[in-house]
Order: structure tokens, then C-alpha cells, then sequence
């Protein structure tokens, strides 16, 4: 078990397809323990995430060591972690731990939680700072 290494997840727990994933997915513990951030937060991960210029809005981030994997690489880091046990660890090993596949499929994902919040009059998190960018 590798309690002192952190695998931080970094998304917006204000959409509920995103913060079921999350609440669900996990590492194996070897791996390390998985730290769930909220992107609306103000956090260290979210500024170092703003600094390097990556959108919270369009992809989600997972920081692993030094290391920052965005979007498709974050699913599919998670999803080659994952210890494969429990319904959506398992799904999402099947489905994402290619990076070629989680490439395919992450941006539908990111589209279909931009109309679901959208729907549901979220604002945007807009940790950039674009100007007008703060609805869907």
C-alpha cells in the first residue's frame, strides 16, 4: 500500500455525470490514495492548473506525482490505475486505459456535461478568465 503518494483528480463536482464518476472511481493501493478536488474550489492544483494555461471546463485533470494528465490522458491515467474492482473501476479499465480510445470518446464526454450543465444553468467555472466566457 503506497499511502504517502497523492493522485489527485481535479474536476467539477457541480456535474453530476462527473461527480458520480469520481465519487466512484478510485486507485489500486499500490497506486496510491486518490484526492478528489473540486474545481470550484480555489486550490493550489486549480492555479497551477490556470498558470499552464489548461481549461478546467473542457477537461478534467489528474495530477499524479509532478506529473499533469488532462482530458484523455486523465481518464485514461485513472482508468490504468483503477484496482478493477467495482462496477465503474471496471468499466472504465475496459473503456479508457487505451489512450487512442479514451482520445475518441473524452471529448463526446466533455460535450454531453457541457449541455448537461448548460441544461441545468451552471455557469462555467472559467478558471482562465475569458472574457463572456462564464455561460454555457
Amino acid at each position: 500500500m503506497n499511502t504517502s503518494r497523492k493522485v489527485e483528480v481535479l474536476y467539477d463536482r457541480q456535474c453530476p455525470v462527473c461527480d458520480y464518476y469520481c465519487q466512484r472511481v478510485d486507485v489500486a493501493e499500490d497506486e496510491g490514495v486518490l484526492v478528489r478536488i473540486d474545481a470550484r474550489d480555489s486550490t493550489e492544483l486549480l492555479d497551477e492548473v490556470t498558470e499552464i494555461g489548461l481549461d478546467i471546463d473542457e477537461g478534467m485533470v489528474v495530477k499524479v506525482d509532478d506529473t499533469i494528465y488532462y482530458g484523455s490522458e486523465a481518464i485514461a491515467k485513472l482508468a490504468r490505475m483503477s484496482p478493477r474492482k467495482g462496477f465503474v473501476n471496471r468499466v472504465s479499465w475496459h473503456a479508457f486505459r487505451r489512450d487512442g480510445i479514451a482520445r475518441v470518446f473524452y471529448p463526446a464526454l466533455a460535450a454531453v456535461r457541457n449541455l448537461l450543465l448548460k441544461l441545468l444553468g451552471r455557469t462555467r467555472i472559467n478558471n482562465l478568465q475569458i472574457e463572456d466566457n462564464d455561460r454555457f
